[in-house]
């Protein structure tokens, strides 16, 4: 069964209200976690743009693998983090992804309840670092939205033009 991919603008819009519900909160685990996934909700757009699947279409066990756009493979192989695909789709964000990715155990022990994993400052910091990256991301996909809303893709621009 494949997960619906949600799409870009959608995505953006949660990120965005991630954030708000993680500066909101005054527990610096929960702020720290949640500001992570709004990160992670980001990435997700771009993913979304740019990825596509990997394997034949409607071939089983493909369905929901992604990799860069021209990207082929009949295999399957372990499943990668956004993060990683993050950096084969939008290689000018790899900093980010490293970054972000460098945070994910913390914010999975956050997640988990663990308590004085993460301090005030390291909460307060990411907020600010994923309020940056989502900012980051909504230049580096304002053309590509543009065109989804205006209800023309660069592809469906150039098929009409060739």
């Amino acid at each position: 069964m494949t997960t619906p991919v949600l799409p870009a603008s959608t995505l953006l819009a949660l990120s965005r209200q991630g954030l708000a519900e993680a500066g909101a909160t005054t527990a610096p685990g929960q702020r720290y976690a949640l500001s992570h996934l709004a990160a992670l909700r980001a990435a997700a757009a771009v993913l979304s743009c740019r990825a596509r699947p990997t394997g034949p279409a409607g071939a089983t066990g493909s369905a929901g693998a992604t990799g860069p756009v021209g990207a082929t493979g009949a295999k399957r192989g372990r499943p990668r983090s956004a993060w990683v695909l993050l950096c084969s789709v939008a290689p000018e964000l790899t900093e980010w992804a490293e970054f972000f990715a460098a945070g994910a155990r913390k914010r999975a022990a956050a997640e988990a309840g663990l308590t004085g994993v993460v301090t005030p400052r390291e909460a307060d910091d990411l907020l600010r670092d994923a309020q940056a990256f989502l900012s980051v991301v909504e230049t580096t996909l304002a053309s590509t939205l543009a065109g989804t809303l205006a209800g023309t893709t660069p592809a469906s621009r150039l098929s009409r033009t060739g």
